[in-house]
């Protein structure tokens, strides 16, 4: 089947409603792509008298410089109108005079696109879609940029096509080299820019994908756990302060249920429920990924509960402090019981899934207990410890070695 070619022109034409008090009238332009048309102002005028089929006549300076200025409006018109065709692969008249009057470039800009998606990220966390510490890295993210583009650029913003590989690699290096931060940080910055183009992109006005030819990579970093040991000797570890004592319940709560600070602050005692076993667990629905997770109460968890039971305000189980100040006491509680780890409260939920493993809970349990939406965010959390190793390796060698097998 062959296709109508687009169909395009632009026409000049005096606006005769309204007629200056001098006699002159507005020149207006129309553009018109496949039948439907738009229009605007040139800022131009010429009296009737003087106009014919589009254009001023006459031999005068004054005639000469204003079909000058019209020529040049329609030949300008003409290129946004190819260059619009070329780079989206589609054309509307009305994209072309927004073009030519500069409003294309003003929406289409880096800011206002991460404007536009924050905002709506903002609404999100309103309504408990996400989360408002997200919502602030991508606000963070946004005002790092500007003053990358100050600083680079001298300006305020930029067009999002002009946007490409060198302009991310710059912001990249800008990152590392201003703020003092890791390879995977300053990663993780370029990550969400990323997702501002994914943005753009979805609105349907953007095409171009300056991260085609631009690869994320992050470096495997060892995250801290806790062995069963360090574990019990913080559990057992007697505390002159009650707010180390606290804390420390807090966290070894963690190792065991694997639940994150933020899950620990939203627990109610709806969510500990028994269960067809006779055992009671917690069910409750993750605060970043909305996936219910199931966890049993072991023996310490649910003592720590009891211990603080009725002593809660607002129906919070635990007295959970800020996250920053219980890192703070945590750093105290390593020192005080010998454990030169690097421990914050996310440590726990990293301890939690190596134990799990340790003991021989396969990882597709250890995932829906976490509440991942995925296996391999589990795989990133765990980790096959020497003794999991040694345990597993022997009784591979009790099953082979037990086998009897003839020579020859």
């Amino acid at each position: 089947m062959k296709h109508e070619k687009s169909t395009f022109g632009v026409l000049f034409y005096l606006k005769k409603d309204r007629i200056k008090s001098d006699g002159s009238i507005p020149v207006y332009a129309r553009i018109t792509v496949d039948k439907k048309f738009t229009q605007f102002n040139t800022k131009l005028k010429c009296k009737e008298s003087s106009w014919e089929s589009g254009k001023a006549v006459g031999k005068s300076t004054e005639v000469l410089r204003l079909n000058t200025t019209l020529n040049e409006i329609r030949a300008t018109i003409h290129n946004h109108y190819h260059t619009i065709q070329q780079r989206d692969g589609y054309v509307t008249a009305e994209r072309v005079k927004n073009a030519f009057l500069g409003k294309e470039e003003q929406q289409k800009t880096i800011v206002s696109f991460f404007e536009q998606h924050n905002e709506q990220f903002r609404l999100k966390v309103g309504n408990n879609l996400s989360t408002h510490k997200s919502y602030t890295r991508y606000e963070l993210t946004k005002n790092r940029l500007i003053t990358f583009m100050r600083e680079k650029y001298r300006v305020d913003d930029m067009p999002i096509r002009e946007m490409n590989p060198v302009f991310i690699e710059k912001f990249y290096m800008y990152i590392r080299e201003n703020y003092e931060c890791t390879h995977n940080t300053a990663m993780k910055f370029v990550q969400r820019v990323r997702t501002i183009v994914n943005y753009a992109k979805n609105t349907g006005s953007v095409t171009a994908d300056p991260f085609a030819n631009y690869r994320l990579k992050f470096e495997y970093v060892e995250r801290a756990y806790l062995d069963q040991q360090e574990i019990d000797r913080i559990w057992m570890k007697s505390f002159a302060s009650e707010r180390l004592e606290q804390v420390r319940d807090i966290f070894v709560f963690s190792c065991y249920t694997g639940l994150s600070y933020i899950d620990i602050c939203e627990l109610k005692s709806e969510n500990i429920r028994p269960m067809f076993d006779g055992h009671r667990w917690i069910v409750m629905p993750r605060h970043k990924t909305k996936v219910i997770s199931h966890i049993r109460l072991l023996n310490i968890p649910e003592a720590i509960l009891r211990k603080y039971e009725e002593k809660q305000l607002k129906g919070k189980l635990l007295p959970i402090i800020s996250n920053q100040k219980m890192n703070d006491y945590l750093k105290e509680i390593a020192d005080v019981c010998g454990i030169r780890k690097k421990i914050t409260f996310h440590t726990a939920r990293h301890s939690f899934a190596t134990l799990a493993l340790g003991y021989g809970v396969p990882i597709e349990t250890v995932s829906k207990m976490l509440g991942h939406t995925n296996i391999r965010t589990t795989q990133v959390y765990a980790r096959i410890t020497d003794r999991k190793l040694s345990d597993d390796m022997e009784m591979m060698a009790r099953k082979l070695n037990g086998r009897s097998i003839k020579n020859g």
